[in-house]
């Protein structure tokens, strides 16, 4: 009688292939070795992330880059965002975007330039056809917030 697959071992066919995305940090691992009290990226996966979380500060920087960046440019990355706000409004992005896209905004937010950068290139590698029509804005606008005279301030300065 035929063995059912799931009772016969793996085989070990050697490590799993490598591909361009090996050296991005995987957001979506699952959550082993979390210390108790921490929550594993499983549960942070499964709370589904306000829209506005993300789309308000990308408004937000691209408002502070109006001033001195091109108005073409600007009025591109605008409508790239508005592309992107409907997908989120109409559930055609999956968690792990949205979760990535979350990410992103904190570090823009915290001028973690490179990190946002990261984020951007994980997206692009691992969800091209969920991103490809507005994540090109967001790369834009995280490189035109990085030159931003003084860059944009975390909180405004005390007095």
């Amino acid at each position: 009688a035929p063995v059912p697959a799931a009772a016969s071992p793996p085989r070990a066919s050697g490590p799993p292939p490598l591909g361009p995305s090996s050296s991005v940090p995987r957001v979506e691992s699952g959550g082993q070795g979390t210390a108790a009290g921490e929550q594993s990226s499983e549960d942070i996966l499964q709370r589904p992330v306000p829209a506005a979380t993300v789309l308000v500060p990308l408004q937000e920087a691209l408002a502070a880059c109006r001033p001195t960046v091109q108005k073409q440019v600007c009025d591109d990355i605008g409508r790239r965002l508005v592309v992107l706000e409907d997908a989120w409004a109409q559930g055609k992005l999956s968690a792990p975007v949205r979760k990535r896209m979350s990410l992103l905004v904190q570090e823009l937010q915290q001028q973690h330039w490179d990190t946002a950068d990261e984020i951007h290139r994980s997206l692009m590698v691992d969800h091209v056809n969920e991103v490809s029509q507005w994540l090109v804005g967001v790369k834009r606008l995280i490189a035109e917030t990085r030159s931003l005279p003084g860059n944009l301030p975390d909180v405004e300065p005390a007095e």
